[in-house]
């Protein structure tokens, strides 16, 4: 059962309450020291240097689709890892060769697959007729600062051995992605009371055109890039093909390269291959592929002659991944397809099929189930983007990566989202009426509870408009008058509109706010009675002391806002210098961890400097690298901080060459081999215009033009005017003017101009 994330909770203690505390408890989940961990542990456990581990883990073979090759099986030929062991053929020389490489590698096949951590399963949550002691052990899960009372249960046994118990297991999921539909609905009905999502139609052009164009960030399912990729081979164009899709993007088809034939088959650039003519009645909706477990069930049917119920118990060894029950079925269903007149090797040939199958097996059911959620995200981000984008922002309040990626995914949309404001901002992300925009919502501010949040809000709508900061502290409850909440208001802009400067106003709030609160205090104890109706700017106690206008730079500025908001609003530093970059860097941040690249380079902002020494006493750094759709934690070594360690400062804009290594599966860490400093144009890039507005222009002509961009690259932008139209040529072709411009006007004369 899958819910709205932020009633999870509620759902556990229904279920607690329903059949009693001592019966429901969530399952533990153990995480495991993988192979190429195990490598580095060891080599650090036996005191080796860190080069010799990560030396060795870098000749093991590459993860696919995050899986490891295990360490036998780099050393033992097994069907399931043919290409891991081969792959491997350098790491068994050094084995062989070098006895430091042997130590580490026999320590490390020790350390494999054993238990590092434990946690709770996303979902799993167990049942019980009696208590839960009369069938297992449980524990409480405390997690620092909570009182072992308030911990929940879990089980002290995983899912697995759960079942083996025969104990009755459900899946309680919280999906974020319902949160957003939910709120987007309720936003909606502002102006349609009569919305609901049920009611969309399942054949919307614009949302398959949005699908096809893998305009995907936010979207159930399909945020990564090479889901992404998938989405623009594919091109869907029915409900059908967006299940598909779920059902395809998963370890198993993959590597059986499913998903790439499921595209080219369905766009006709492969031909329908069915393993016997009779399989179209069973396998034509899904091109001749079997996706789903039903398609299994189908051709268990029609083949093996199996009932409803047997195909159904193949179906579920399948899901089980269940060795002994397969083996059982192997015989049962070659021997139908005998008795069925198909033959003995269809059979075995089919079995074999249906076996590599049982690895991935995913339900119909849950692939439609799914796809709906996937298909309803899709719709209201190209039917009702800004209602979208203020409820998908929402939703990863406290969570800067995944808004910092949506914050630009929202300006690629051509909707800007807007520094909070006191006089405009609720308490979440919300649309800005009659405009492309959301407004930051209060309670994202750091030190701005929800409480505090809602509290300004009511007085705002019950009280009107605050006409200025003073008019703010004289009517706002004294809670909100918190100085570090103030300040934190201040930084992130949320009194710009009341036409204060942020440093200014930081220079005086403190003592203005003392000088409001003794008034109100008096005002309260009824101490300004005693002197009659006396004026305030007669008043020895006036607070209306004068704002001063000072002003931050604009560095200052965005690092005070992107300190107490997360992430850059406003505006960004690296704004502008996308064509630099472009032209510098392999991929966006945000699109590593999809990467399969040995060295990557990566262009951004340098945030959170944290200079440490090794045990030797050598100097090293860790650094936040920022770009506009993402950041990643950077390490650089003691060998490269002696050179480059000079430009590893706050807010310098660098490209870092190196590679990825992932610590304990959970966090991502760019190992640096180089970083170099992006030179910013003081005055900005200049860009060069082409214009054919009074000319015609032939084929010929335009093939030169792109000959010369491409031979001269740079990082100004260059864009043409054929008729009454300009565009952009795009990153690709950004040029170096200097290079170009004189043999450009030579040609063109007086239509080629630099602004």
């Amino acid at each position: 059962m899958d819910f709205d994330s932020r009633y999870r909770d509620e759902m556990i203690r229904y279920a607690a309450e329903k059949y009693g505390r001592d019966r429901v408890a969530q399952i533990i989940t153990f995480g495991t020291i993988k192979a190429r961990n195990a490598v580095r542990d060891a080599a650090r456990v036996l005191g080796q240097p860190y080069a010799l581990g990560d030396r060795v883990a870098k000749l093991m073979p590459p993860v696919v689709m995050g899986r490891d090759t295990p360490l036998r099986y780099c050393f033992e030929q097994n069907e399931k890892h043919v290409d891991g062991y081969r792959a491997a053929a350098e790491l068994r020389t050094e084995y062989e060769r070098d006895p430091d490489v042997k130590r580490v590698v026999d320590v490390a096949r020790g350390l494999e697959g054993l238990k590092r951590s434990v946690g709770i399963h996303a979902a799993a949550v167990v049942i019980t007729k009696e208590p839960l002691t009369e069938y297992l052990p449980i524990q409480r899960k405390v997690e620092s600062g909570q009182k072992a009372e308030d911990a929940p249960t879990v089980t002290q046994y995983e899912m697995h051995g759960v079942e083996s118990l025969g104990l009755l297991k459900m899946d309680i999921l919280g999906l974020r992605n319902l949160d957003v539909i939910t709120d987007a609905e309720k936003l909606l009905r502002r102006a349609q009371p009569d919305f609901a999502i049920d009611k969309i139609p399942l054949d919307d052009p614009k949302t398959y055109q949005l699908l096809a164009n893998a305009n995907t960030i936010g979207v159930f399912q399909l945020e990564s890039s090479p889901m992404r990729a998938l989405l623009r081979s594919l091109v869907p164009k029915r409900f059908e093909d967006v299940a598909a899709v779920i059902a395809l993007y998963r370890p198993g088809p993959m590597a059986e390269n499913m998903h790439n034939d499921y595209a080219d088959i369905k766009n006709s650039r492969k031909p329908v291959r069915y393993f016997h003519t009779d399989a179209n009645e069973v396998l034509g909706d899904t091109y001749g592929l079997m996706i789903y477990q039903e398609s299994i069930m189908r051709v268990a049917q029609k083949f093996a002659g199996y009932t409803l119920a047997e195909a159904d118990s193949l179906r579920k060894a399948c899901a089980k991944k269940d060795p002994k029950a397969m083996a059982e079925q192997r015989p049962k269903f070659i021997g139908g397809c005998v008795t069925n007149d198909y033959g003995e090797p269809l059979g075995r040939e089919l079995f074999g099929i249906i076996e590599k199958f049982a690895d991935y097996a995913f339900t119909k059911s849950h692939a439609y189930g799914y796809g709906l959620i996937t298909y309803q995200t899709a719709w209201l981000k190209a039917h009702h983007p800004v209602e979208y984008f203020a409820c998908l922002l929402t939703s990863v309040k406290g969570n800067n990566d995944r808004a910092a990626l949506y914050l630009a995914d929202a300006a690629a949309n051509q909707v800007s989202v807007r520094t909070p404001d006191v006089n405009a901002s609720g308490v979440d992300f919300e649309p800005v009426a009659g405009e492309r925009a959301v407004s930051f919502g209060l309670s994202g501010i750091r030190n701005v509870g929800e409480g505090v949040a809602s509290m300004l809000v009511e007085h705002r709508q019950s009280g009107g408009a605050f006409s200025s900061f003073y008019d703010f502290i004289d009517r706002v409850p004294e809670p909100v008058l918190n100085k570090r909440t103030l300040e934190s208001l201040i930084k992130a802009g949320a009194f710009d509109s009341l036409g204060h400067p942020r440093r200014g106003l930081l220079a005086v709030f403190e003592s203005l706010v003392d000088q409001a609160l003794i008034r109100r205090r008096e005002r309260d104890q009824g101490v300004m009675s005693l002197f009659g109706d006396v004026q305030e700017t007669d008043s020895g106690f006036s607070d209306r002391a004068e704002i001063p206008a000072l002003t931050f730079d604009k560095a200052e500025q965005l690092r005070l806002e992107k300190e107490m908001l997360g992430f850059y609003v406003s505006d960004h530093p690296l704004r502008g210098l996308e064509t630099v970059l472009s032209r510098r860097v392999t991929c966006q941040i945000v699109d590593v961890p999809d990467r399969t690249e040995d060295n990557l380079t990566l262009g951004g902002v340098i945030t959170g400097v944290d200079r440490k020494f090794t045990r030797k006493g050598e100097q090293m750094a860790t650094f936040t690298l920022e770009d506009l759709a993402g950041s990643i934690e950077v390490t650089v070594f003691p060998r490269l901080f002696a050179t480059q360690g000079h430009l590893v400062v706050d807010d310098q804009i660098v490209v870092v060459r190196g590679r990825l290594d992932r610590r304990d599966e959970s966090r991502s860490v760019f190992m640096a081999s180089d970083v170099s400093v992006v030179d910013v144009p003081k005055s900005g890039i200049e860009s060069l215009y082409i214009d054919f507005a009074r000319r015609g222009v032939s084929i010929e002509e335009v093939n030169e033009i792109r000959s010369l961009l491409e031979e001269h690259p740079g990082d100004s932008p260059v864009y043409l005017t054929i008729g009454e139209k300009t565009v952009a040529l795009g990153a690709s072709y950004a040029v170096d003017i200097g290079k170009v411009i004189g043999m450009l006007r030579a040609k063109f004369g007086n239509g080629v101009s630099i602004r």
